[in-house]
């Protein structure tokens, strides 16, 4: 195994259920110094500039359980590239590569490629009430599609794999308290 010359990629958020890449293992981890934070206004994929949405970033303080994928060394300029033109639409996000713990495995750390929201980008939104992340992410659709689905297929991967997040799956409920008038029209 060719590890230290692999690539290691921090997912916390899409990337976690839909990566868009190959990658030779999917272990849980842990970074410690940043959280998960739906703190990004979306221009591009799930909103645009005239009717934004929230999509996920990595906020400083906290820690963060994501997904760490081992990407060979082979296919590493390719996922790079990929990653950089997913994640840097429109440069909201800073490339980082920080230390992720990767659970099961005796405290064994990597140094992975990740992406970290730029508070000084115009799409940084902050902390923002429920009320007013329910007010965004209900009605906005982007190239990627709409909103409320992917908070609500991060909030599903999540639970599906054991991760607690607190404020994602109370927006999860009243996304879909919110959905169910209409589910049942339709």
């Amino acid at each position: 195994m060719q590890d230290r010359q692999d690539l290691w990629v921090f997912g916390y958020g899409s990337l976690m259920w839909r990566p868009g890449f190959e990658y030779e293992e999917a272990v849980q981890g842990v970074l410690h110094g940043a959280h998960r934070s739906l703190c990004i206004y979306s221009w591009v994929h799930r909103g645009t500039e005239t009717r934004p949405g929230l999509v996920l970033g990595l906020d400083r303080g906290g820690a963060c359980r994501g997904m760490a994928f081992r990407v060979a060394a082979r296919r590493r300029d390719e996922v790079v590239a990929y990653l950089r033109e997913r994640e840097q639409a429109t440069m909201v996000y800073r490339e980082a590569h920080r230390r992720v713990r990767l659970e099961g495995r005796a405290d064994r750390q990597v140094s992975a490629l990740t992406y970290v929201v730029d508070r000084t980008h115009p799409q940084y939104a902050g902390v923002l009430s429920l009320e007013r992340q329910l007010e965004l992410v209900s009605g906005a659709v982007g190239q990627s599609g709409a909103n409320p689905d992917y908070v609500l297929n991060t909030v599903d991967h999540l639970s599906q794999i054991g991760i607690r997040d607190h404020g994602l799956e109370a927006l999860g409920r009243h996304l879909r308290q919110s959905m169910a008038p209409r589910l049942s029209a339709g």
